[in-house]
């Protein structure tokens, strides 16, 4: 079972690697996220890779690609689909919105309302959409990896913490170093890198290796542990708000993923102090006067945090 879950994460980091270059802890993210059968928040300035990443994954996998580029008048049913009257039937249907897609990259997702937000949030639970009192599935493997700009806020609103919660990981890509930035350039000259990008495994494959996630074996000591984590965070004197206990099953879930990338079919507790920040920290809200606080001061705390916590021995 292990085996070909293994390969799949291995042949999809080294693909992604080719067209995202420098960035081996944000692939292992995206992949973990995909076969964990989760979503991603890529919080970053324009311009360093997000888009590319999204489109990397889904070419990866044989998998078909939607981008939403979200905008204030962006409304629910051009998201989900609407029902339309077809004439020559003289009946309504389905027509499916760009959400139907295997990998679905949410740009700037902070730019539309909320009501236009939550439209995805049905989506990213439950894989599937409600139009008109009917419910519709969506395709497996089904992955939303949304992205904002931290550092603008006129024009925006902030994901509520319902949604926030639905992400399994917020990382951010960055900037790359000078010689992966020259690299960057080199590659770039005869055109995108990654519309040569050829797959190397199939949905299927992708299938399997979230099936095989959920095999992977979680010592109950290890289970204690991360409850700790989680337990810690409620009880910080900084945070207003801990981590929900669908965020402790998010997080569960992502160590087991992990382990499947790091050719386990175990959890160690590195998977658990390295998985911390990325599937914490947006899921806790700052107390009083820490509320403003940005991102980093937030990531910190939760990153000294997990080191006050005892590892089982």
């Amino acid at each position: 079972m292990y085996d070909p879950a293994f390969e799949t994460s291995r042949l999809l980091s080294a693909n992604i690697e080719k067209v995202l270059l420098g960035k081996p802890d944000v692939v292992q993210m995206l992949v973990l996220s995909l076969i964990a059968g989760e979503h991603v928040l890529l919080e970053d300035v324009p311009g360093v890779g997000k888009t590319l990443a999204a489109k990397a994954l889904a070419q990866s996998i044989e998998g078909s690609f939607a981008r939403l580029q979200f905008t204030p008048d962006l409304l629910p049913a051009d998201i989900t689909g609407s029902m339309i009257y077809r004439t020559d039937r003289h009946e309504f249907e389905f027509s499916p919105g760009p959400v139907f897609a295997n990998v679905v990259l949410a740009d700037e997702i902070n730019r539309a309302p909320p009501r236009t937000q939550s439209a995805l949030l049905e989506a990213m639970s439950d894989a599937r959409v409600s139009v008109d009192g009917k419910s519709h599935p969506l395709p497996s493997p089904f992955i939303v990896i949304a992205t904002q700009n931290p550092f603008e806020f006129e024009g925006t609103y902030a994901l509520p913490e319902s949604q926030l919660d639905r992400f399994l990981l917020r990382t951010s890509v960055g900037y790359p170093g000078r010689e992966m930035e020259r690299q960057v350039m080199s590659t770039h000259r005869t055109g995108e890198p990654v519309d040569q990008l050829q797959p190397v495994v199939n949905v299927e494959s992708v299938r399997h290796a979230q099936m095989a996630v959920r095999e992977v074996k979680f010592d109950d000591s290890l289970v204690e542990y991360l409850l700790d984590i989680v337990e810690a965070t409620r009880q910080h004197d900084a945070f207003q708000v801990g981590v929900s206990t669908r965020g402790a099953l998010s997080f569960y879930r992502g160590c087991q993923a992990r382990a499947i990338t790091e050719s386990r079919d175990y959890v160690t507790p590195d998977d658990i102090k390295q998985l911390a920040v990325a599937a914490l920290s947006h899921r806790v809200l700052p107390e009083g006067i820490f509320q403003g606080a940005d991102r980093h001061y937030v990531e910190q705390q939760v990153a000294d945090l997990v080191q006050q916590v005892p590892v089982p021995v």
